[in-house]
């Protein structure tokens, strides 16, 4: 079978949600037959056709006030004019979404949830975490997969007197990854079916 592209579109100011989307991306490259296209919001609005040409666009952005940032809200307008006023092109594609903030929640779900339904919006089928909340007993700890509980996407946490060298934390990052090994599987079995 040829190889699956997925792609994976973040807006990042402090480098924080980047290392987040590099997570993402190294657990979507656990499976052998996927090639990854890591784009911050920039090089993304010059690379629709990259875009439209792949089976899966996972997006990615920092919650600020409550929602996404507004760069990354400006990527999602232009998507508009590039991707709909030419037809649905993203119809039927694997979409999935992550986020971090300062705060362990932050308001992070908001955002997530704003992506959703920016996916939905192009006609893309969400595909959720798919792991239960993590460190929410008295044996947990802040070490475990989803230690911040989102069900609808990854979301990390990171201190805002931390640089990206230190922020999020490993189990953030290692939520991002098993986010982006999940999507990766799911587009597999999609494609699969369509050609079957």
């Amino acid at each position: 079978m040829s190889k699956i592209q997925i792609a994976i579109v973040y807006h990042s100011v402090y480098g924080h949600t980047r290392r987040q989307a590099e997570a993402v991306s190294a657990g979507a490259k656990q499976l052998s037959c996927t090639d990854v296209l890591l784009l911050n919001v920039d090089e993304a609005e010059s690379r629709w056709d990259d875009l439209a040409a792949s089976e899966a666009i996972i997006f990615g952005a920092p919650t600020y006030m409550g929602g996404p940032s507004a760069r990354f809200k400006a990527f999602q307008e232009a998507t508009s004019r590039a991707v709909m006023a030419k037809g649905f092109a993203w119809r039927n594609k694997i979409a999935a979404g992550f986020t971090n903030s300062g705060a362990r929640s932050g308001d992070k779900l908001a955002t997530l949830i704003q992506i959703a339904i920016f996916a939905a919006q192009h006609g893309m089928h969400w595909v959720n975490l798919d792991l239960p909340p993590g460190n929410n007993s008295s044996r947990g700890s802040d070490d475990e997969l989803n230690r911040l509980g989102f069900w609808l996407g990854a979301a990390a946490q990171s201190n805002v007197d931390e640089g990206p060298e230190k922020a999020p934390p490993a189990a953030d990052l290692a939520t991002a990854q098993h986010l982006g090994k999940r999507v990766a599987e799911v587009t597999l079995q999609f494609v699969r079916g369509n050609a079957a």
